[in-house]
Parts: structure tokens; C-alpha cells; sequence
């Protein structure tokens, strides 16, 4: 069925010998972890010691991107109400279970901070200072970003075992899928991108 069309793809190339960074993992209904039931992640790092990735189509519902910069001294409250509409309308996501308190920004390649900026793929990079979120509250940050707070972690083998029980199928990350504000249409469109329907999903999707 198409909606494992991207599982031979790993395996021929043996997923522990294949990076799946800058790629999206897009969780399958039977996977039976209920954190991440419906996500959309897109993995920042993965090498033979683990991997990492944050959740982009769920939003924080305890702060904006507005308040968070108040929050971690950034800006004072004074100067919120002076932040451009485009600033204050960066989403902040909930990134996953792990570290829910630190935050990550993900963001175009147009800003880049030395030693502290990770080049991901040509299209997207991490940063995680303090300096970014400066930089975007006085109008020099990326053209597009996203912060999300906290991230997914897995162990060594631990995502190459859950993508091999059809907990996860993979698919190119987009810009769109990546930075526009729709969040509630990121999983369906996702799937689309592998030309599987959302409603050929069930919950043992992948099982025998």
C-alpha cells in the first residue's frame, strides 16, 4: 500500500547507515506512543548515537512568541506592544517531551550566529541562544523561524527500530511544512506529499 512507500527505501539502504536529518517523520496511527499521536517531526540530527527532531504542527497553549520574549528578559513589557506584527506572529510550538523548557528556534539560512547555528540542510537551520531571539525582536533575525519548546529524542537505534514497526513513515520536509502557520493541516498534507490519503489510515495501519 502507498502508505508504506517509504519503508523499502530505508531498508535497502540499511537504516543504520542512513541519515535521516532534514527529513520528516509523519507518526503512523498504530505506533501506540500517545505524545505523539498525529505529529509532524521534523529531524534535526541523526547519526548511529541517537537522534533528534521537533514537533512542528502543534502550538503552544500556554504563551506567544510575544510573551516568551518578556518572559526570558528579552524585551520588557513596554516594548512587546512595539514588536512588528510579523514578529509577534511567529509561532511557538511544543516542541516535544524532552527539555519542554529550553527553547529551539528552526529558521531560514539567512541568519547565521558562529558556534551557535546549525546548518541543517540548505533550506533550514537550528539555533538555540538567546542571540536569535534578540536579533528577531529588533528586526534582524531570519525571514522565517519558528520556536518551539522542548524536543523528541531518541536512543541509539531507537527510531531505526520504530520506523521498521511502521511507527513512523518519512517524507521531504518543505518550507511550508516547516514554517507556515496552518498547523492544523501540516499531518494531512504530509501524507499527501507520499500520495496516501489521511482517511486510508487506520489504526493498525502497517500491521499484519
Amino acid at each position: 500500500m502507498s502508505q508504506r512507500r517509504t519503508i523499502p527505501e530505508i531498508e535497502e539502504q540499511s537504516l543504520e547507515d542512513t541519515s535521516l536529518e532534514g527529513q520528516m517523520l509523519i507518526a503512523m496511527p498504530g505506533m501506540g506512543d500517545a505524545r505523539f499521536s498525529r505529529t509532524l517531526i521534523y529531524v534535526c540530527a541523526h547519526s548511529s548515537e541517537g537522534a533528534m527532531g521537533i514537533i512542528v504542527n502543534r502550538r503552544s497553549k500556554s504563551m506567544n512568541f510575544s510573551q516568551l520574549l518578556v518572559q526570558l528578559d528579552v524585551i520588557s513589557e513596554k516594548d512587546a506592544i512595539k514588536l512588528p506584527a510579523t514578529i509577534g506572529a511567529v509561532q511557538v510550538l511544543r516542541g516535544g517531551p524532552v527539555e519542554k523548557g529550553r527553547g529551539f528556534v528552526l529558521h531560514s539560512p539567512d541568519f547565521h550566529l558562529e558556534s551557535a547555528t546549525l546548518p541543517i540542510d540548505g533550506g533550514v537551520s537550528l539555533t538555540a541562544t538567546l542571540d536569535i531571539l534578540r536579533a528577531m525582536a529588533s528586526g534582524l533575525g531570519p525571514q522565517k523561524a519558528v520556536l518551539a519548546l522542548g524536543y523528541a529524542g531518541w536512543a541509539s537505534g531507537q527510531l531505526e527500530d520504530e520506523i521498521l514497526s511502521n511507527g513512523w513513515l518519512t517524507c521531504p520536509a518543505d518550507e511550508a511544512l516547516l514554517f507556515d502557520g496552518d498547523l492544523a493541516s501540516k499531518y494531512d498534507r504530509a501524507l499527501r506529499k507520499l500520495g496516501v490519503e489521511p482517511a486510508m489510515l487506520v489504526g493498525d495501519a502497517g500491521h499484519a
